[in-house]
């Protein structure tokens, strides 16, 4: 068995707010996906059996996320964890996480976060300057207070969170005031940062529909900024970012605060393999399964081209390993530029996310990805950092190792 992961969506595309840079919800609309779909919950059965059945002993994590999953409600998780302790093998463990903007979250549902150890995953853009200027309800009003009120809720409980920050337009150029506020105002242990890209007519731009003769130069900054939506960030702002953030994460709470980007380097520069898709060489083993039980190759890839198949109507594992499957996974490396493949960062980057490459390097090669010169720029300033960090964990595992082999 090849373990895999679901981002299981159990509400669809339905969600309480409006953030205006969200990719999701106007995809939904024009390829059709129901807002008000529901995974059902004789799917949800079919899901959670089969996504047991095909993984290996040891830790099985479920990612519950949506549009905003909470709508989905109370009675529909609390069935999830029957379902779980009912199909799960003896040597399973069964661990569940859930993305969420927090607006429902009460005290009924962190107390059922807490009893079956759920880890949260929090979306919160900076302080309310910055937070409320796209993260708005249906009605257009500011949320972060409403959020704050999660966070306390469950700081209360006990429940361990993670935050996830879209960096775009409304906050690239607040490094600084980001990681201050989630840091200190929110108490923050574990950051992921997610960079907002989004072409124009997305469904025209659909990742493998892309025209190679429309794609812009990557040092054509006034062609990429006509290319993307008007919260996208800019390559230049994204590598800005990242290195005000490394530098006051590095300075201040290294070895307290976990940085999903920073993170993930430290482990590949010690020969491990990377923490997030994104920066692995291949992907291809993170599917997402939509409300209707369809499963995509992935979360940014729901198109019909890329739909593998039902969950009712054939194994997930058997999806999973199929052929279209595999050739998604490997194409992420098989179609690196060569620019790319000449980077002295390649193996830290591996092209980024194959759905962001639609620019082409300086001599005509299409398939660079638009963020590659804020890759660049952060790698170059924040690498003899991240190689001295790599080299100190890598002393201390062979202590480790040789202390264990002497006892």
């Amino acid at each position: 068995m090849r373990p895999f992961h679901v981002m299981a969506k159990p509400i669809g595309a339905a969600c309480n707010l409006r953030c205006d840079y969200c990719y999701y919800l106007p995809k939904a609309d024009s390829l059709g996906l129901a807002r008000n779909r529901r995974l059902s919950d004789a799917m949800l059965e079919h899901f959670v059996r089969a996504y047991l059945e095909s993984q290996p002993d040891g830790e099985v994590c479920f990612s519950w996320q949506g549009g905003e999953p909470t709508l989905r409600g109370l009675a529909f998780f609390l069935r999830a964890i029957e379902l779980q302790q009912h199909y799960r093998r003896a040597g399973q463990r069964v661990s569940n996480q859930l993305q969420t903007n927090g607006v429902l979250l009460d005290d009924a549902w962190c107390g059922f976060l807490r009893r079956h150890g759920f880890v949260v995953g929090l979306s919160v853009d900076g302080p309310a300057a910055l937070h409320d200027a796209s993260r708005v309800d249906r009605r257009g009003r500011p949320t972060l207070s409403l959020v704050q009120a999660a966070v306390n809720r469950l700081h209360d409980h006990d429940i361990a969170f993670a935050t996830l920050t879209v960096v775009g337009q409304h906050n690239a150029h607040a490094a600084g005031e980001v990681y201050s506020f989630l840091t200190e105002q929110l108490d923050a242990r574990v950051i992921q940062l997610i960079p907002c890209v989004e072409p124009l007519n997305f469904a025209a731009q659909a990742p493998g529909l892309r025209c190679a003769a429309a794609m812009p130069f990557a040092n054509d900054a006034e062609a990429l900024a006509r290319f993307v939506t008007r919260q996208s960030v800019t390559p230049v702002q994204w590598g800005d970012f990242l290195c005000s953030f490394f530098d006051l994460w590095h300075q201040r709470d290294l070895g307290r605060v976990v940085v999903n980007l920073f993170e993930s380097a430290i482990v590949q520069l010690l020969g491990y393999p990377a923490l997030q898709c994104s920066s692995a060489e291949q992907c291809g083993q993170a599917v997402a399964l939509e409300a209707d039980g369809s499963v995509y190759s992935c979360d940014h890839y729901v198109y019909s081209q890329y739909c593998l198949g039902q969950i009712d109507q054939q194994g997930l594992a058997e999806l999973v390993d199929s052929p279209q499957q595999r050739a998604f996974g490997a194409s992420k490396r098989d179609s690196l530029p060569g620019a790319c493949r000449l980077c002295p960062y390649l193996g830290l980057c591996w092209g980024e996310c194959p759905r962001n490459r639609f620019t082409r390097a300086n001599n005509g090669e299409p398939g660079l990805n638009y963020l590659c010169t804020g890759q660049r720029r952060f790698f170059k300033h924040a690498l003899p950092e991240l190689v001295d960090m790599a080299r100190v964990i890598g002393n201390q595992l062979v202590t480790e190792h040789k202390v264990g082999q002497r006892s």
